[in-house]
């Protein structure tokens, strides 16, 4: 699980205890109300617990399962509105009217919402762009297409496409800023391709920007949040039509193509029917067939509760036609769940369950393979198949090998909370040691590998030729069940990763190893946090890096933008987020930590997500874009603790 809560001091520390979100309007403080107040005590209040209320169970402070109802104040109505309607706590709002869920966000915030519930960004008029000029074609321009900038994933931007090194690093400013409405994060991470910019918003909107200048050519709407970056295909649809086409999962579990040129949808389908199924990780596109990612966060969360009939939901992969969304086949990552022996209060209990995707698939054209990692498991019986990479081929779907690393990691939240005590819980829990992070297939001295860092701390490389024997392994980290290692970058003889560490004394720092036997190269500690002594500030460093020629892009939970030497680690660059900034769409709009969006540079521009609002982080809602200068640039900060191993 990515998002896990322990005593009041891990909350407050790495971020519950939030800045103030963004809201639409000056939002004024208002009295309870006796409708959204009721609504909140039948539906939220068993996991918003307060502080002030006496422990629910042993071994928790107060009870905690999620963000206290007084901590709910940190954040805007319009905020808590969108997380019920379309964000992370949907499934629960399920049965809430309109005007429930209205009035249980101005009762959890304390304030009205302001004077519109429509944003300057949604309007038809604001911001758009001049110039209609047609999409290029994105195999024939600068790109970053997708999560890791290609099938493999390996995060390296090359000289000709990203038109930035080391050197031109200093001459860095802020071009431009663009503000997502109604939102405390900014977690997708932009993609652009055929000079566009396609952007996804946690409000359910997707943009398609100039990359230049920040204006919209236009806007789509999704049924839920979309929490990740889109990729962009070729299709071809059964009426003859072909194009370019955007293709992205929402939290809903919904999975979409859409016209990269106009907008248009062109088809829409469920990938998985559990209520707590949900996309998070970016779809992968090869030969007509779009890769579909699933997991389940929500059951996660509630599994090991009382009365919870712990669980269902099982981790998949589905390939679709790329022209019409028909599904040619869908593998699950866990066994057939089935009953178990009910709980001692009589509450059904089921199993296996778990093994979620969190991240984008890898593609291993070559071989006809697909590679996948996965989450933990949520249920006895054990998996072979939870935190683990699997290979599927990419015909069929049937699975080819499995390398499990973390055997017996069966994790829910309520177990935790409980101690165990609810007799559904597995006999003992696991570390929680997910894989958020999608493998990376690289190709050293003639031999290919697989690379990706897990949340114990451990950075894995497997061999695809040996059903994914492991290489090597270099611990990076102590390792933390909170948060999530979110991905390394790899530019040929080195591998990069930093550290998240979020439930340690020691958090953040980066680190650079050998791709081919991961010795390290060279280790930074954790730099002096930007966000200094704001609630919810933390020193990790467990975002997606960015290689490019000379050096490593990391965006910060402190909110810090920093660019590292890849030859010795000294910091090149950096930027603090944590500010408010002047929007080219007009909507309010701060920096904050960023989390599981990583840099994209591509043509000369450097482009980050900052804002990671909730459980860990601390929120923000924009989307920045830097340029070059033309001026002579500052001299680069000096190295803080580097150690190097030459």
């Amino acid at each position: 699980m990515l998002l896990r809560s322990g005593s009041l001091t891990i909350l407050a520390v790495l971020g519950l205890l939030a800045e103030p979100a963004v809201s639409l309007g000056a939002a004024q403080a208002i009295r309870p109300d006796a409708a959204g107040e009721a609504v909140f005590e039948r539906v939220c209040a068993a996991c918003h617990l307060s502080l002030m209320r006496p422990p629910q169970s042993p071994g928790t402070a107060a009870g905690l399962r999620a963000v206290p109802r007084e901590l709910l104040r940190q954040f805007s109505p319009e905020a808590i509105l969108n997380a019920l309607t379309n964000g992370k706590m949907q499934a629960q709002a399920a049965s809430l009217s309109d005007a429930e869920r209205q009035g249980v966000a101005e009762y959890a915030s304390g304030r009205a919402f302001g004077p519109a519930m429509t944003a300057p960004a949604e309007s038809a008029t604001i911001n758009l762009c001049t110039d209609q000029a047609l999409m290029g074609d994105p195999r024939r321009a600068p790109s970053w297409n997708g999560w890791g900038n290609g099938r493999t994933n390996a995060r390296f931007q090359p000289g000709t496409q990203g038109k930035l090194t080391a050197a031109d690093l200093p001459r860095l400013q802020l071009e431009w800023a663009f503000g997502y409405a109604n939102v405390s994060s900014a977690r997708p991470q932009p993609t652009i391709a055929g000079g566009r910019l396609f952007a996804a918003s946690e409000n359910g909107n997707v943009y398609a920007l100039n990359p230049r200048t920040g204006c919209r050519y236009w806007t789509f709407k999704a049924q839920a949040g979309v929490p990740t970056a889109v990729v962009v295909g070729p299709y071809h649809d059964p009426a003859g039509n072909r194009g370019f086409a955007l293709y992205f999962g929402d939290r809903k579990a919904n999975a979409y193509a859409v016209d990269a040129q106009t907008g248009r949808q062109l088809w829409i389908r469920k990938a998985d029917e559990h209520a707590s199924a949900a996309i998070t990780g970016s779809l992968a596109v090869a030969d007509g067939r779009v890769f579909v990612p699933v997991q389940g966060l929500n059951e996660e969360a509630t599994g090991g509760f009382a009365g919870y009939p712990c669980c269902t939901f099982r981790g998949s992969l589905s390939a679709l036609e790329a022209g019409t969304g028909a599904v040619i086949w869908k593998t699950y990552t866990v066994g057939e769940t089935e009953p178990r022996t009910p709980g001692k209060d009589g509450t059904a209990a089921f199993g296996p369950a778990g093994g979620g995707i969190w991240s984008v698939p890898t593609l291993d054209v070559r071989r006809g393979l697909v590679y996948v990692a996965t989450g933990n498991g949520y249920a006895e019986p054990a998996q072979p198949t939870t935190d683990a990479v699997i290979a599927m081929d990419v015909h069929t779907g049937a699975v080819k090998w499995v390398r499990q690393v973390t055997a017996n990691d069966d994790w829910t939240l309520g177990c935790e909370q409980n101690k165990g005590v609810n007799s559904t819980c597995p006999a003992a829990l696991g570390p929680d040691f997910d894989f958020s992070a999608p493998p990376v297939l690289t190709k050293i001295r003639g031999r290919e590998l697989l690379v990706l860092p897990q949340k114990s701390g451990i950075v894995w490389a497997l061999d695809p030729a040996d059903r994914g024997a492991i290489v090597w392994q270099y611990r990076f980290g102590q390792g933390s069940g909170l948060g999530g290692q979110w991905g390394v970058a790899v530019d040929g003889e080195h591998a990069y990763v930093g550290v998240a560490d979020l439930l340690t004394q020691a958090p953040g720092g980066m680190r650079a190893m050998t791709v081919s036997d991961g010795h390290l190269v060279w280790q930074m500690p954790p730099q002096l946090k930007l966000c200094g002594t704001a609630a919810g500030c933390s020193a990790g460093q467990g975002g997606p890096l960015t290689a490019i020629p000379g050096a490593v892009l990391n965006g910060g939970m402190d909110g810090g933008l920093r660019a590292y030497s890849s030859k010795d680690g000294s910091i090149l660059w950096s930027f603090d987020t944590n500010r408010e900034f002047n929007t080219v769409n007009g909507v309010k709009a701060n920096g904050g930590s960023m989390d599981s969006a990583g840099p994209v540079v591509v043509d000369g521009m450097l482009y980050v997500s900052s804002g990671a609002g909730g459980l860990v982080g601390r929120p923000g809602n924009v989307l920045l874009a830097f340029g070059l200068s033309q001026t002579t640039p500052r001299a680069p900060a000096a190295p803080t603790g580097r150690t190097s191993s030459r």
